[in-house]
């Protein structure tokens, strides 16, 4: 199986559940581990036979500029689901965590692992 990967996304969203939280962006960092459907990519070097990092960013963008998660794991869920489904990933691995939002704690967050049931 080949694996992309994007480590240390950062991002300001509205998440989680306390009056504050809905009113004030927080940094959120993001890490995707994202199977490809094919290897082909690898012997025709062309961007069409892979997943195109850049449109993946940029659909993950547009979910945090639009909605309102109250729990990492909706959030995590969400883009999840967006990767196996829009982009046709066999399985994906997605870490999401608050930065810096209780003192002590560098950051906070969760991770998951979800499988296409079309594979």
């Amino acid at each position: 199986m080949d694996i992309i990967f994007l480590h240390d996304f950062k991002a300001k969203t509205h998440i989680g559940i306390y009056p504050w939280e809905k009113k004030i962006a927080q940094t959120i960092e993001l890490n995707l581990e994202i199977a490809l459907p094919t290897n082909r990519a690898c012997f025709t070097d062309n961007i069409s036979d892979a997943l195109d990092y850049s449109l993946i960013i940029e659909r993950i963008n547009d979910v945090l500029a639009a909605r309102h998660f109250g729990l990492l794991e909706a959030l995590a869920e969400h883009i999840a689901q967006i990767i196996l489904t829009e982009f046709n990933s066999p399985w994906v691995k997605v870490s999401v965590a608050k930065l810096g939002i209780i003192r002590g704690i560098k950051k906070l967050g969760v991770c998951i692992e979800r499988k296409s049931l079309t594979y």
